[in-house]
């Protein structure tokens, strides 16, 4: 699984500043994220999503955000205390076994996976746990860089999803992403 993950050095490119100018967390967000919720980031690395996260879900929102890379979740500890917004994070680190998300059935307004779904194994582990965990109303933000995954692939997985209870509600456009919104069949 290793050769999978995203080296730990990268993740300093994906948090710079100028990748901002093609994918603002904000805009991209907003749409979906509110005051008070509690959303999960899966695959956080350093947070560039995670942080801005923090100040949409307010003093009274948690931001649970999940990485397989220590190091990754030490990174964006730090970042997320100089932001002064390390009470609203709350982080784990997951395993080559365990999403380390068994605690939070039914509890999530929000799910975003960046980058991150063809790095997992098993997606249809993730897509099951993110079902479960996800409220009724909960929405999931599957994003996709298009220089790693082709959009045969990325129609694959969202096969995968539909047949773990989801269904696509939008196909936003984000710069250099594939991208699917997806809720739970039926809602």
């Amino acid at each position: 699984m290793a050769e999978r993950v995203c080296p730990f050095w990268k993740g300093y490119l994906l948090t710079c500043p100028l990748r901002k100018l093609f994918q603002n967390p904000k805009k991209i967000l907003s749409p979906y994220v509110k005051e008070g919720m509690k959303v999960l980031d899966f695959g956080c690395a350093m947070g560039f999503f995670s942080l801005p996260l923090c100040e949409m879900v307010g003093l009274h929102g948690k931001v649970i955000c999940v990485d397989i890379q220590q190091k990754m979740i030490e990174s964006l500890r730090k970042r997320a205390t100089k932001a002064g917004l390390l009470e609203r994070i709350e982080t784990r680190v997951c395993t080559s076994n365990s999403f380390n998300l068994d605690d939070l059935d039914e509890e999530i307004d929000f799910v975003l996976a960046s980058a991150v779904i063809h790095e997992v194994p098993e997606p249809v582990l993730l897509f099951s746990k993110i079902y479960k965990i996800m409220k009724v109303t909960g929405k999931f933000l599957m994003i996709e860089p298009k220089k790693r995954v082709s959009g045969e692939e990325f129609d694959k997985t969202i096969l995968i999803a539909q047949k773990n209870g989801f269904t696509v509600v939008d196909r936003p456009q984000i710069s250099k992403s594939h991208v699917a919104l997806l809720e739970q069949a039926g809602c």
